[in-house]
């Protein structure tokens, strides 16, 4: 299968398959005219790459357990464990920072509009 056929079987841009190959998630076999060839487990890769890039995992964490998923289908990869608890722990931090980001948001908001009310008032009593 050519390039452009894995993109359209997968939805991947062939920019981003390119980018799989380079660092070494995806391997095709040059023809001798110099295109890239994939067999037939390319589908299957590309789509399993996507589904963890949609988790937040980096190309160089696929990297570390992408073989063992693809060899041991149906089962758990132990590789797969931590990189999943520190993802979790990583959004776990970014929420703390977002939740505390949006508190000091709320507070300005409600400082500045009970200034302007209370600004409205003065005017009023004119």
């Amino acid at each position: 299968m050519k390039i452009g056929e894995l993109a359209k079987a997968t939805g991947a841009s062939v920019r981003s398959i390119r980018y799989y190959e380079q660092k070494g998630l995806l391997a095709a076999v040059r023809t001798p005219g110099g295109y890239r060839e994939y067999n037939g487990l390319a589908v299957e890769q590309v789509n399993t790459i996507q589904l963890y890039l949609s988790l937040g995992l980096g190309t160089d964490q696929i990297a570390d357990f992408l073989h063992c998923v693809m060899k041991n289908k149906e089962a758990f990869c132990a590789e797969v464990l931590p990189v999943y608890e520190s993802k979790l722990a990583e959004i776990d931090r970014q929420l703390r920072q977002l939740t505390a980001i949006r508190s000091n948001l709320v507070e300005r908001i409600a400082a500045i509009r009970a200034e302007r009310e209370g600004g409205e008032d003065e005017r009023n009593a004119d």
